[in-house]
Order: C-alpha cells, then sequence, then structure tokens
C-alpha cells in the first residue's frame, strides 16, 4: 500500500528519470494549466463520488486527486514541508 509520501517521492523520481512513456511525465509535460484543470476534475469527481456514489468510490476518487495535486507540486518546484507548514 503507498502512502502519501512514498508517492510523492515515487512521483519525483519519475519526474527526474523523464521517461517519456511515464503517465507522470507527459502531464508534467503538458503543463500547469493541464495540471490545474485535471485537479479541478478529479475534485468534481469527489464531490460526485461522495455524494452518490459510496465509500470506496470516494476513496477512488479521492486518491486521484491526490496524485494529480502532487503532480501539481512537483510542477511548481514545491515539497511535502512546504505544504505541511500550513496544514
Amino acid at each position: 500500500m503507498k502512502t502519501f509520501d512514498g508517492l510523492f517521492e515515487e512521483l519525483k523520481a519519475k519526474a527526474a528519470a523523464a521517461d517519456p512513456a511515464s503517465g507522470t511525465v507527459k502531464e508534467l509535460a503538458r503543463g500547469k494549466h493541464f495540471i490545474g484543470k485535471k485537479v479541478v476534475e478529479e475534485a468534481g469527481e469527489v464531490w460526485m463520488a461522495a455524494e452518490y456514489e459510496g465509500r470506496e468510490k470516494t476513496a477512488e476518487e479521492i486518491s486521484q486527486l491526490l496524485y494529480h495535486l502532487q503532480v501539481m507540486m512537483i510542477a511548481n518546484d514545491l515539497e511535502l514541508n512546504d505544504v505541511y507548514k500550513y496544514l
């Protein structure tokens, strides 16, 4: 099972490796505007799942939102501690 911190390290490693087959690398290449649209899309899907689709689907959608948020962090050269200081 992945953790939030573990996922972030994995995504940073993928970005550093710059493997053109990586979905993370492709998303980063498309830029902040594209990533931002994915964040908004996934946030909406979290809401809809929470309203109408139950716990399991809500958890799945939250995991996808967290992924895209972490990609946005990488695109903005942010580390986890940059965010944690505001929690």
